[in-house]
């Protein structure tokens, strides 16, 4: 059984990582309506929503105040980016397609395949950030 702690942190991750979605997907979404690539579009939009929750995962769900700041920062750029440019950029690249046979609409099939990217990262993240990253060491 979970403890409080953890549910409690689970929370403020979720919280985190809602506002940093938010984040990326208005980037993502205006970049792609000014004519930037879905993938070009997708690095500037996830690379902003990434500073953001470098500060907020560390400061406020992992409270790692007095940690290695270099190993955190390292460690995340190497968690983070790898999840939101080679896992994300391969989901949504293998996804969109397949939602394109059931959803006309381009804007909604990038919607999905994001979503569906999204998801995929944010359990990703959130093993490696509590278990290697953000551990108070």
């Amino acid at each position: 059984m979970p403890s409080l702690r953890s549910e409690s942190q689970t929370i403020r991750f979720l919280t985190v990582g809602g506002s940093a979605t938010l984040i990326d997907f208005g980037f993502l979404f205006l970049a792609t309506s000014l004519g930037v690539p879905t993938v070009i579009a997708n690095i500037i939009s996830t690379g902003i929503s990434f500073c953001f929750s470098f500060v907020a995962n560390k400061n406020y769900t992992f409270k790692t105040h007095g940690a290695n700041l270099k190993r955190e920062i390292s460690l995340f750029v190497l968690v983070t980016l790898f999840g939101l440019w080679v896992i994300q950029s391969f989901i949504i690249g293998f996804t969109e397609p397949l939602v394109a046979k059931v959803v006309a609409d381009d804007e909604l099939q990038l919607l999905s395949a994001k979503l569906i990217a999204t998801a995929v990262t944010t359990v990703w993240n959130y093993i490696l950030y509590s278990r290697v990253v953000f551990t108070h060491k």
